[in-house]
């Protein structure tokens, strides 16, 4: 076993550890207080071509391996995590369509995906429909050369600048099981009766957009059908939901990381009874708790994107992403404990952590959906331990 990264890798996350130092984590908080688009900050991370990160070389991808993709999202998130959402629900779909697309759909998107030029996101969540994605509504019905669609869309990353909009639809909706009769396609937000309709407030994830998307008769070519064949589009979502799982496990990481990071400094900085509060036992105790936890959690991370990359590794994917998010509310609460009532405000970071931690054991399945499936993957034989 080699727990090391490789020289390649470290030089990479040098460069990225560099860029949050330098272009988000001086401005995350007062920006994400103000609800100001962090415009530069995008242009920065297309500048470094990680808009491109799961697409292939030959369409002007970075083309990461698993563990530099954690890489990535570990270090976003450890600056501010609602960036990492504007990266994540772009690289599964660019992934997706990289993996299952027909050529022609390749060439006409991917270059300018990865360049930035374009951005994307995922369509699958509707309003009675998150976990169970086979209960989805939204239907697309061949009329001709076109699908029509019709069907809103909810808690949509990205979902004002994403052109195309992978959309999971029901093409066969009288197909049992459901699976069977559903697909994906590459939604164009030119198309008349595309819409965005609603920003969607939330507790914390902010500098990105969480929206309502709204389909009303939307005619969709043919030729945007993804993979050109109906009924695939289930294992395509479950394709790109498995590296999504390494994008949460890596971004819980990150935020635990910082959490960890103003603990440290604030216990070093703060003094009560003439000496620094870490110089007391009872504080050492949650700090060394804490150390301990976070390399555990970011080991967790690697394991899991090393096992994507040797192939289908759902139960590591979902031991990850369980452990580390619950790693990362933890950590984040212990930082807050050490900061005492300081914790409870806006003008530290901490509370913010916080409010990011709560997303990750949601988001990519709920834990507890995500503990079936593990169990489910041990029993089968397929994770082994």
């Amino acid at each position: 076993m080699d727990f090391q990264l490789d020289e390649d890798q470290r030089e990479f996350r040098a460069v990225l550890r560099d860029f949050v130092d330098r272009e988000i984590i001086p401005v995350a908080r007062e920006w994400e207080q103000s609800g100001r688009y962090p415009t530069e900050i995008v242009d920065g991370m297309r500048e470094m071509g990680l808009f491109g990160m799961t697409i292939p070389e030959e369409y002007g991808g970075l083309d990461l391996d698993p563990v530099s993709f954690a890489l990535v999202f570990e270090e976003i998130a450890r600056g501010w995590m609602g960036i990492a959402g504007i990266l994540g629900s772009h690289s599964l779909a660019c992934r997706m369509i990289a993996m299952r697309g027909t050529e022609e759909q390749k060439r006409k998107y991917l270059p300018d995906l990865a360049a930035g030029v374009r951005r994307t996101g995922i369509g699958l969540t509707e309003p009675d429909a998150g976990t169970d994605l086979q209960g989805i509504r939204t239907t697309a019905t061949l009329d001709g050369d076109h699908y029509v669609v019709n069907g809103t869309k909810m808690w949509i990353t990205n979902a004002r600048y994403a052109d195309p909009l992978p959309v999971l639809v029901k093409t066969d909706p009288s197909t049992s099981p459901a699976h069977k009769g559903m697909s994906v396609l590459l939604v164009d937000s030119s198309l008349e009766g595309y819409r965005v309709t609603k920003d969607i407030p939330k507790l914390g994830y902010k500098g990105t957009e969480s929206c309502e998307v709204v389909l009303d008769n939307v005619r969709v070519p043919r030729e945007n059908l993804l993979g050109g064949v109906e009924g695939k589009g289930m294992q395509h979502a479950l394709s790109a939901l498995e590296w999504g799982r390494v994008n949460i496990a890596a971004r819980s990481v990150g935020i635990a990381q910082r959490a960890h990071d103003e603990a440290f400094a604030y216990a070093r900085q703060r003094r009560a009874f003439n000496q620094a509060i870490a110089d007391f036992q009872a504080i050492q105790l949650q700090l060394g708790n804490l150390s301990t936890q976070v390399q555990a959690a970011r080991l967790m991370a690697y394991w899991a994107a090393d096992a994507v990359r040797k192939g289908r590794a759902d139960g590591e994917t979902g031991m990850a992403k369980i452990f580390c998010s619950e790693v990362a509310l933890a950590a984040s609460i212990d930082a807050m404990k050490i900061h005492g009532g300081y914790g409870y405000s806006t003008e530290y970071e901490v509370e913010r952590l916080y409010r990011d931690s709560i997303l990750m054991s949601i988001g990519e399945g709920t834990n507890d959906v995500l503990r079936t499936l593990v169990a489910k993957s041990v029993l089968r034989g397929e994770t082994a331990l």
